[in-house]
């Protein structure tokens, strides 16, 4: 059966991200970063998986800076300085006291961090990577990694200028439609309440 939810999937070696469209009402988009071992038995072969949500206005600027030209200038700059540091990055995770109140709490009591950061990849345009392990929340609410060089989970997803592209269009045409739906609903049960 096909994943109703998922938008797209790219694959890389011995990993992969998928688009979703489950978080576009609470106005997310939800990346899952997986990596898996075929050499393990079959049910068993995930060995990580990170849950990113991007903002919808930060992900239809990343969108704006693929279309003017401005993703590809910017990978081309990082790639001639040889410079690591990333293109694109979202913090985010979930507090101490959320997970608390999920059920979920980490054995040494912090938040749990996800990062995500695009990268200029040195066998590839890109390296899409997610990161998750302890954080902590700081004075404005924010989840700051305290994990360094060591994530608990890392997956980091290998792409082509034309995968990440297809990545990022896709997505987006999925929300407009989704936004274009939520309007019309709207309009709808609005005329509906008023006659």
């Amino acid at each position: 059966m096909r994943n109703e939810i998922q938008i797209t999937r790219k694959d890389a070696r011995g990993c992969f991200i998928e688009s979703l469209n489950d978080a576009f009402e609470i106005g997310k988009i939800h990346l899952v970063f997986s990596s898996y071992d075929l050499n393990r038995p079959a049910g068993q072969r995930q060995t990580n998986n990170i849950h990113i949500y991007i903002d919808v206005d930060e992900f239809l600027e990343l969108n704006r800076k693929l279309c003017s030209g401005e993703l590809r200038y910017l990978l081309q700059n990082k790639k001639k300085l040889k410079d690591g540091t990333p293109i694109y990055q979202c913090l985010g995770g979930t507090s101490a006291e959320k997970l608390v109140k999920y059920g979920r709490p980490r054995k040494d009591g912090k938040s749990l961090s996800r990062t995500a950061q695009l990268v200029a990849g040195s066998k590839s345009d890109f390296l899409f990577v997610a990161d998750s392990g302890p954080g902590e929340t700081n004075a404005k609410g924010l989840i700051v990694p305290k994990f360094g060089n060591k994530p608990e989970n890392h997956v980091a997803v290998s792409m082509t200028f034309e995968t990440f592209s297809e990545l990022l269009l896709l997505t987006k045409a999925h929300y407009n439609a989704w936004l274009s739906s939520w309007y019309a609903k709207k309009i709808l049960s609005e005329k509906t309440e008023t006659a």
